[in-house]
């Protein structure tokens, strides 16, 4: 399904490692706040009491992991479904669509996110695949079919 922008940039290029790597620092930022969240609303629901056994503190472990890693998503997914810009991107001008130039679908979304983390994992060797590739995309940006490009600036109308 085409989902076009609200608005369409004629002259968009591949956004550049330095400013796909300090948007992601941004968004390290917001991420790391989101989880302080969800820690926190796991020691509430916790009342602060030790987990008595072993085998419920391995699943109160694994929830917890798990609630991490949803939240995680959501972020990512909320804005690149609805904009195609994190915060961090928006801040550097970046935006992330599909190769046909139109917004990630939710599985769209969820392929790129599950992708980044091997891509990532590996020192970031997924990341720096994009210096050697004329197309300039990263692994991550390869299998889930979509593109991270560097928006023009635009002009602010003098009132």
């Amino acid at each position: 399904m085409h989902r076009p922008f609200r608005e369409e940039f004629a002259d968009t290029r591949p956004a550049s490692l330095v400013k796909r790597l300090l948007a992601m620092l941004y968004d390290a930022l917001l991420v790391i706040a989101i989880w302080m969240i969800v820690g926190g609303i796991g020691v509430a629901l916790n009342d602060g009491e030790a987990i008595s056994s072993q085998t419920a503190s391995h699943a109160a472990v694994a929830l917890f992991n798990s609630a991490l890693f949803c939240a995680t998503f959501l972020f990512f997914g909320f804005f690149w479904t609805r904009n195609g810009q994190t915060l961090g991107m928006l801040a550097w001008r970046l935006r992330v669509q599909t190769l046909e130039g139109s917004r990630l679908s939710w599985s769209k979304a969820l392929m790129r996110f599950l992708c980044a983390i091997p891509s990532l994992g590996l020192f970031g060797v997924g990341l720096f695949w994009m210096l050697f590739t004329d197309e300039r995309l990263s692994w991550h940006d390869r299998w889930s079919g979509s593109c991270v490009v560097q928006l023009p600036k635009t002009e602010r109308k003098k009132s």
